[in-house]
């Protein structure tokens, strides 16, 4: 396996790779890994998500999973990186967690089995697919201030390149308490499958990535507490929530709700009136 981060070093994006505690420039300059200000390890021109894809997810909102994937798409103005701050903007409690792994596509992709997949696969990385599900409501499925505002979609820290992601590992940590604890073992579809799925319709780009799924126990964070996302030979990826002030256009447009729909998706399988179902969850 081959790992390999983008930063900042002396203002400039710079690619590292990593040496003990410290990353390493390819004209020979070292820095601390811990002084590092890491970026996305890839830049992409569109970031695709799938829905329910872990049997435990599944479980926990007792649905039963579609035939086939369903997709979403997070804007790239969303993203973000290893150590950065996740913005919950005032007047919004439903913050949640995803742990999972992204796929990042390394060479263009379109119409390919499933078998030729791999062969147009970089490598891989660890996301936090962030929700603010106060917008659930009025995004009326599409998921675009859900999973698409500013700040929700942390990867990194690094592209790890040749890792077999069969039967690895999925840890989220609140403040160091274990919250997530998963398996790619239980994806009902797993990373090959999902890029010949998408590059059926859509032209995959170099960079681009994939969200590939979250295990059950997606639950709200608040500001001032720190999420690590651990993927067996990816790495960990850290981020800190933070609050963010209410929005100046907080006059127009729907506001943020905690309907049924709402808390259930929110707080999944604590929530006391479960027998609720929404149509749809992620």
């Amino acid at each position: 396996m081959a790992t390999s981060s983008r930063i900042l070093l002396d203002g400039a994006i710079t690619t590292v790779v990593p040496d003990r505690d410290e990353l390493v420039a390819p004209d020979g300059r070292r820095i601390a890994e811990a002084d590092a200000v890491y970026l996305p390890p890839a830049e992409p021109s569109k970031i695709l998500c799938v829905h329910l894809n872990h049997v435990s997810r599944v479980r926990e909102f007792q649905i039963r999973l579609a035939d086939t994937p369903t997709y979403f798409q997070k804007p790239t103005s969303a993203l973000n990186a290893h150590r950065g701050h996740v913005v919950r903007p005032e007047r919004c409690r439903w913050l949640n967690y995803e742990g999972e792994v992204v796929i990042v596509i390394g060479r263009t992709c379109r119409n390919v089995s499933r078998d030729e997949a791999a062969d147009h696969i970089a490598g891989y990385t660890i996301g936090n697919d962030f929700g603010l599900h106060d917008f659930r409501d009025t995004d009326a499925g599409s998921m675009l201030r859900v999973k698409g505002s500013d700040t929700l979609c942390p990867v990194g820290p690094a592209l790890v390149t040749d890792w077999d992601f069969r039967d690895k590992r999925i840890r989220t940590l609140v403040d160091g308490e274990v919250r997530q604890d998963g398996s790619t073992e239980e994806m009902t579809w797993d990373m090959h499958y999902l890029v010949a799925d998408l590059a059926r319709t859509i032209t995959l780009q170099p960079g681009d990535m994939i969200f590939s799924g979250t295990p059950a126990m997606s639950r709200p964070v608040e500001p001032g507490q720190v999420v690590t996302v651990e993927v067996e030979g990816l790495g960990s990826l850290t981020n800190t929530i933070v609050a963010g002030p209410v929005p100046i256009g907080s006059e127009v447009g729907a506001q943020p709700t905690s309907s049924e729909e709402v808390v259930s998706t929110a707080l999944g399988g604590d929530w006391e009136h479960r027998g609720v179902r929404p149509p749809r969850r992620d």
